[in-house]
């Protein structure tokens, strides 16, 4: 037997004894070190449930590998690994092409097939990524986040030199990814960089990570637009890491011609655009961008010093390896897999202020 929490219904989530998870034919079972709590997870517990339940959440996590299936070497057990939760079909259109992280038919660890809030989790040989050994578990565990900022900085970026002097950078959201952009964005080289939050201690993560505090913007005190206009004079790539109507018009309002908007942040209700910012839009010939999860290969591809053609999570993995990113340092709590509960409450409740919580499984 093994402990898991598994969502039976909204709101429904429970600590558990659950069978030893069996993987099958090109699987391995993975011992769950570190799991981190993603925002997703949230609504996911409380508000609209999983694709199907009963069902263990869970997807932003480290192990090491116990155990190999049918058609899987041996040799991978005892394998420190981070994990990518998004399987693709590798059967429809997309997969065809090699657009895996745009497969029409994805399995998803952790939404629609079990996941790591537990001892125990089965995945895919293919989604494995191996940790060299001065990556921790828990910096393994903040991979997939990392990755999804990756891609929103090298999609929003790409062909801009940040060398630059002309180029401002202005990230809205400090939560857990809008902080990862910017430390991604401060390891490429950009200096310029404005950023909008609303809590004294988003400020000082920022600050933690290099951002000026005369460019950092508090929602509430002042208004963001009117602020960006006057500090960056025109912005030249926006990262919209919140998902309200607020905080993408700051963005198009302040966005000089020809800017690149880049959409990260999960809507948090329907969008609608006012007359006047839809111009914006138009007047100014913006880009906007869509940006969700990011790119994962089984093999490692060639690339140059700056990491063009490479996926995103070999991208980070290179980071880490280097010691150029020091991701832990977002970490606001810890606690043992068996309080789980505490991290959800405090995440959907606000009670505290957080940023990456970070859950410790015991086996």
């Amino acid at each position: 037997m093994a402990k898991a929490w598994v969502l039976y219904d909204i709101g429904d989530i429970r600590h558990e004894d659950v069978e030893m998870p069996t993987p099958g034919a090109n699987e391995v079972l993975v011992n769950v070190k570190a799991v981190g709590i993603c925002g997703s997870d949230i609504p996911r517990v409380y508000e609209t449930g999983a694709h199907k339940m009963p069902l263990v959440p869970g997807h932003e996590f480290s192990g090491v590998v116990v155990k190999a299936g049918a058609n899987v070497s041996s040799e991978l057990e005892g394998m420190r690994v981070a994990v990518s939760p998004k399987i693709p079909c590798r059967k429809c259109e997309m997969c065809e092409k090699g657009e895996t992280d745009l497969c029409l038919n994805y399995d998803y660890t952790g939404s629609r097939r079990d996941g790591a809030f537990a001892d125990y989790v089965c995945v895919p040989v293919d989604n494995l990524i191996e940790l060299a050994d001065n990556i921790s578990f828990e910096e393994g565990a903040m991979i997939e986040p990392l990755a999804v900022a990756a891609n929103a900085v090298r999609t929003g970026c790409a062909g801009i030199d940040p060398s630059d002097a002309g180029v401002k950078i202005a990230v809205c959201g400090m939560g857990t990814i809008g902080l990862m952009v910017v430390m991604l964005l401060k390891e490429m080289g950009f200096s310029d960089i404005y950023v909008i939050g609303n809590k004294d201690s988003q400020k000082e993560k920022a600050v933690d990570l290099g951002i000026l505090p005369s460019h950092y913007c508090d929602v509430r005190t002042e208004d963001p637009v009117a602020w960006l206009k006057e500090n960056a004079h025109g912005v030249s790539v926006y990262f919209e890491c919140v998902g309200s109507n607020e905080s993408i018009r700051y963005g198009l309002e302040a966005g000089e011609p020809k800017s690149v908007q880049v959409l990260v942040g999960n809507p948090h209700s329907d969008m609608s655009f006012s007359r006047n910012t839809y111009w914006e839009i138009l007047r100014k010939q913006m880009r906007l961008l869509g940006i969700w999860n990011s790119s994962y290969r089984k093999e490692l591809v060639d690339s140059d010093a700056c990491g063009d053609g490479i996926d995103d999570w070999h991208y980070v993995l290179r980071r880490l390896e280097e010691g150029s990113i020091k991701p832990s340092k977002l970490i606001s709590h810890r606690f043992p897999l068996a309080e789980l509960d505490k991290g959800l409450h405090i995440m959907h409740n606000k009670t505290e202020d957080y940023c990456k919580i970070m859950i410790f499984p015991e086996k």
